[in-house]
């Protein structure tokens, strides 16, 4: 027989010996006793009342309360004060739709840390699990991996009415996801360039699944822990990431000599080739001016010889006489000339007026 608090119940006198224990309770029913045969049916009413009344409930902000009737999905009620019909007619789950919560695949928190979630990454104080993170990649190589899986309940009714066990079977179609993406991946890919790519399409690939299930959750993100080689092999797929960062700081140092030398070579070659256009302008003005003057002294010489001819040897005479510092005298006046009389510093005298004008 079924044990209460305070002994066996199974009848109306072990009833009425656990109200008779309740402090305050004698005094009524002795008022009670006295109104003869109602007895029972006002018990009945106060238990009635009492029955009716622990159907209250409350949904706190963020919550909703999903009623199942007999066993089924009745209706959805939103937060506040609510009421049901107590069990076993009705019976009320509140889910919590705003919590983000967390599952961890391949790995598990411990301590007083475990369940905690943080953006940066798991708790300090973990223990691997290899059955689920060591998993096989595209190119036939072992890698180490862990994830973490952050989602909330979009759909309560689906969240309570679909799934056994939500929370269980989204761990086991995460880790089918992030085995899905490893296998059609590369070792290199896993492990270094690749690695945002996996997480991104795991987590829709993930998405997609718990859609197919009607789960009513919700994936908002998925977060790649590590992922690395077997223990075996760690020290030599080290070494590779290190030549591979070493080739590519070689890579980029070359790249920033070029982006340094190529535009200095193409200002250098722009420079020459506008040089070069200068001089050739320059040189066909020139031409044309001298073609243009050669023109000009021939229709000159046509109209008169002589005077073209004087003038012509005149300016080459000038021309020649303006290079140098000496007075040119003729015989017959030089000889009449002071010998100290500074005619080469006349000469430039006048040659520097000429030049001033």
């Amino acid at each position: 027989m079924p044990q209460g608090p305070r002994g066996p119940r199974g009848n109306g006198a072990d009833l009425e010996q656990v109200l008779k224990e309740i402090p305050g309770l004698n005094d009524a029913l002795g008022r009670l006793r006295s109104t003869g045969p109602a007895l029972p049916f006002i018990i009945i009413g106060v238990l009635l009342a009492l029955w009716l009344s622990s159907g209250f409930y409350v949904v706190g902000p963020g919550e909703q309360g999903v009623v199942r009737r007999l066993g089924r999905h009745h209706n959805t009620t939103t937060a506040g004060l609510n009421w049901h019909f107590p069990q076993p007619i009705e019976r009320v789950d509140v889910v919590n739709f705003a919590a983000v919560r967390r599952i961890e695949v391949g790995f598990r928190s411990t301590g007083s840390l475990r369940g905690a979630t943080t953006r940066a990454g798991r708790s300090s104080s973990t223990q691997r699990v290899p059955a689920e993170a060591l998993m096989l990649t595209g190119d036939e190589n072992i890698v180490d991996a862990q994830m973490i899986v952050q989602y909330r309940v979009s759909d309560p009714v689906k969240y309570l009415f679909r799934l056994e066990e939500p929370e269980r079977s989204l761990h086991a179609a995460a880790e089918v996801a992030l085995r899905s993406m490893v296998g059609n991946s590369t070792i290199d890919d896993v492990l270094t360039t690749g690695r945002l790519k996996v997480q991104d399409d795991t987590a829709i690939f993930l998405q997609r699944l718990m859609d197919t299930y009607e789960s009513g959750i919700t994936v908002t993100e998925v977060q790649l822990q590590t992922v690395d080689p077997p223990d075996q092999v760690k020290d030599a797929f080290a070494e590779v990431v290190r030549a591979r960062e070493d080739r590519e700081k070689l890579i980029n140092q070359a790249r920033g000599y070029r982006e340094d030398v190529l535009p200095k070579a193409r200002g250098e070659s722009e420079k020459m080739l506008r040089e070069a256009e200068a001089y050739r302008e320059e040189r066909v003005l020139r031409a044309q001016g001298d073609a243009a003057r050669f023109k000009a002294l021939a229709a000159a010489y046509r109209e008169a010889p002589d005077v073209t001819r004087d003038r012509l040897h005149l300016e080459a005479v000038e021309d020649v006489l303006k290079k140098t510092d000496k007075v040119l005298v003729d015989a017959a006046v030089g000889q009449g000339v002071v010998p100290l009389l500074p005619l080469g510093d006349l000469g430039r005298l006048v040659s520097g007026q000429e030049d001033a004008k």
